[in-house]
C-alpha cells in the first residue's frame, strides 16, 4: 500500500470514528433528556380523569394545556414533581384544549389562556386559578392550602365569575386638565 493510499485510509477511518461517536453523543443527549421528566402526553395518561376527580371528595388541581405549548412544556416539571408531593392527597387533572370535547370545561372555567391551572375544593367548587409561567412556589403554597381544605388560597386570581368592582371618576377629566 502506498503513502497516499494508507494517508486516505487513515483520514477515512479517523472520519468513522468521528461520525460514530456523535451519533452516540446525539443518542445519549435524546435519551437523558427524555428521562429528566415527563412529557405532557406521559402526564396525561397518568393523570386522574376529570368525572371521576369531580366525585372522589378530594381537592382538585386541573391543568388546562396543549402539546404545542412551550410554556406548559416548560411547567411539566414543575407540575410533575407537584404531583408526586401532593398526588397522594389532591387530584391532578390534565385537559387538552384542542380536544373539543373539553368545551364546556373551557366555558365553565374561562380558559382564555394556557397552561391555566383551576383549583377545585373537595366538592368539585372552583376557588380560583393562575394562568401562564408560574413559579413552582406559588402552585406549591396554594396546591398545600387546598389540601388542607382552607377555602382562600393565597396568590390567585378570583373563582370564575367573580370580577372586582369599577367606581368612576366623580367628574370627567379632560386632554387639557393638568392637575
Amino acid at each position: 500500500m502506498d503513502t497516499a493510499s494508507g494517508s486516505r485510509m487513515g483520514i477515512w477511518i479517523r472520519n468513522g470514528i468521528v461520525a460514530v461517536a456523535t451519533v452516540l453523543i446525539a443518542v445519549l443527549v435524546f435519551f437523558a433528556s427524555r428521562s429528566q421528566s415527563p412529557s405532557l402526553a406521559q402526564m396525561a395518561t397518568t393523570a386522574v380523569p376529570l368525572e371521576q376527580a369531580l366525585t372522589s371528595g378530594r381537592p382538585t388541581f386541573v391543568e388546562f394545556y396543549a402539546d404545542w405549548c412551550s410554556s406548559c412544556q416548560t411547567m411539566a416539571p414543575v407540575i410533575a414533581q407537584l404531583k408526586e408531593r401532593y398526588g397522594s392527597r389532591a387530584n391532578f387533572v390534565m385537559l387538552n384544549v384542542d380536544n373539543p370535547r373539553w368545551l364546556p370545561e373551557l366555558q365553565q372555567y374561562k380558559v382564555y389562556g394556557i397552561p391555566h391551572y383551576a383549583f377545585l375544593d373537595d366538592r368539585g367548587r372552583p376557588l380560583g386559578s393562575v394562568v401562564g409561567l408560574q413559579p413552582s412556589t406559588v402552585l406549591a403554597d396554594n396546591l398545600s392550602a387546598l389540601v388542607a381544605g382552607e377555602r382562600q388560597l393565597p396568590g390567585l386570581t378570583a373563582a370564575p365569575g367573580r370580577t372586582s368592582t369599577f367606581t368612576p371618576p366623580k367628574r370627567a377629566v379632560q386632554p387639557t386638565d393638568h392637575s
